[in-house]
């Protein structure tokens, strides 16, 4: 398998200033960035921020106005055929006959593929952990199954770009956790590029590893998730052994108020450089010190803040 190193020298998907105009509304607007094998990717944004556009322009579901989108250097333009190889996708809930089994589905779904025999079959199964009920109706299936199912069904051509648009929809906590642990096994090991859409924010924290969200048709901002959330904060937690004494030495010394005060903590809205004229502060001022660490909102908390308090959906 390809080191991340190596995965990330060239982006498995490119965007370059792509627009998308319905009638004399920009829909899309001047969109560009990059997604690299062996990441799960998070797009997020408010409802009508135009993620789902966006997603149907990748997947080929529906044509830009301008700019261009490249899967492993493949222009979707010129090169569509070569660029939608490298793509498995499941938009919203995927579809499958229920009075086939599982197996029988992707045997369907594998005919109109060449080259894809019962061991890739049985490889993508085992990959997904159907081995035990592939051989059972659909109708049987959980949503949790059934969504597995249509991972497995993506991935069947070995694509190197997985576009999954709200695929916990529906899903129990216990499916969620499942699928959340799929898509990190399959970008770690296989170094697929996983593209992931969902509303359900908590989750996206834990599932992604850089997160891109958009506003009103544009990106505001791409970033690993835990960079995302330390800069909205601005706060520092320092824990000590008395916080009245540490808050009182802050302001004497800094003219600084502490954000909060515990009996053995305080938080301040410091920038990082100044935490060493802070801890020298209180050093000086026979505080004990036990530790500095940034505060960091959750996923959901900064993404209020940068979008101005829109919801998601």
């Amino acid at each position: 398998m390809a080191s991340n190193t190596e995965l990330q020298k060239k982006p498995a998907v490119k965007l370059e200033h792509v627009t998308k105009k319905f009638g004399s509304k920009t829909v899309i607007d001047d969109l560009s960035f990059e997604i690299y094998g062996g990441e799960v990717f998070g797009f997020l944004g408010p409802n009508g921020a135009g993620k789902t556009t966006t997603i149907r322009m990748i997947v080929g579901l529906m044509r830009m106005t301008h700019g261009n989108i490249f899967i492993q250097g493949h222009s979707i333009k010129n090169e569509f055929k070569q660029a939608m190889r490298q793509v498995g996708a499941i938009v919203e809930n995927p579809e499958m006959y229920k009075f086939l089994t599982g197996y029988q589905n992707l045997v369907h779904y594998a005919r109109m593929i060449p080259g894809i025999g019962r061991e890739r079959i049985m490889e993508v199964v085992k990959l997904v952990d159907l081995e035990d009920r592939i051989n059972e109706k659909v109708k049987k299936y959980s949503l949790g199954m059934r969504q597995r199912l249509g991972v497995a069904q993506a991935l069947l051509h070995r694509p190197s770009v997985l576009i999954l648009d709200e695929p916990t929809n529906g899903l129990d906590p216990q499916g969620i956790h499942d699928l959340r642990n799929y898509l990190h096994e399959l970008s770690r090991t296989e170094g697929v590029a996983v593209i992931v859409s969902s509303h359900l924010l908590s989750e996206m924290q834990q599932m992604c590893d850089r997160i891109g969200i958009i506003k009103k048709g544009k990106m505001i901002g791409v970033e690993t998730v835990s960079d995302f959330m330390e800069e909205g904060s601005g706060k520092v937690r320092f824990s000590v052994d008395n916080g009245q004494a540490a808050a009182q030495a802050i302001k004497e010394n800094l003219s600084l108020d502490a954000v909060s005060v515990e009996a053995e903590a305080i938080e301040l809205a410091i920038g990082h450089e100044q935490i060493p004229e802070v801890v020298g502060t209180l050093v000086t001022g026979n505080v004990k010190i036990y530790g500095v660490v940034p505060v960091t909102q959750s996923l959901e908390d900064r993404f209020l803040e940068v979008t101005g308090g829109k919801g998601i959906g």
